[in-house]
């Protein structure tokens, strides 16, 4: 397998579950010996993009910025995973062209599986009750991938079963050589996303 670089876009409603399938994605390819990072929306808000706020200007500037360092990072043979909602269909073409070696995962669940399953801070009921606005899926768009290279029902799929298929698709485009797992159990949080941590550093099981 050549040091090529490569970005692995999640793209998906809050809650849907693209860090937690980032997180163990890392670890896969970490385990293949690949150099690799994750930006994270949230994470990548309080540092590179801290300041924006939420508008349609500041969403788009925030995954500008994402593929900007997306792109430095692929050129230099990392194999970039990116977990923002990016809830605009041209801002995510935008990425796919400047980086060109772009595969996009649509991470895909509905407002009212969230909001029924998979809502801890209540954010999508009190969005729902309009007591929040500019909620991605509620009052404020997301426009579903047309054509993405994969998609993700982690509502009807587990993690595990999700991770595979991720890894499945990366072996038929040739990102990497062997789609069969090499990671179990629990994996040591790796300090990138906004997942929850252990009090043994390991990142805890949302499902």
């Amino acid at each position: 397998m050549s040091d090529k670089g490569f970005t692995i876009w999640f793209t998906g409603l809050s809650g849907s579950g693209k860090s937690t399938i980032a997180e163990m994605l890392y670890h896969e390819l970490k385990a293949r010996e690949l150099k690799t990072e994750i930006l994270d929306g949230d994470e990548v808000r309080k540092n590179l993009s801290k300041g924006l706020g939420f508008s349609k200007e500041d969403r788009d500037t925030n995954i500008a910025r994402i593929a900007y360092v997306a792109n430095l990072l692929t050129r230099n043979g990392v194999a970039t995973i990116c977990c923002p909602i990016s809830p605009y269909r041209a801002t995510r073409d935008a990425a796919r062209e400047l980086i060109g070696d772009f595969v996009e995962v649509y991470v895909h669940a509905t407002v009212d599986e969230i909001a029924a399953h998979r809502d801890p801070k209540g954010l999508y009921k009190k969005a729902l009750a309009g007591e929040i606005t500019g909620f991605t899926g509620v009052d404020d768009p997301y426009e579903e991938p047309l054509e993405p290279e994969l998609v993700l029902r982690t509502l009807d799929e587990s993690p595990e079963e999700s991770l595979q298929n991720v890894l499945t698709r990366l072996e038929e485009l040739g990102r990497i050589q062997d789609a069969a797992p090499r990671v179990s159990g629990d994996r040591v949080h790796s300090g990138m996303t906004d997942l929850r941590v252990g009090d043994d550093g390991t990142v805890t099981k949302e499902h």
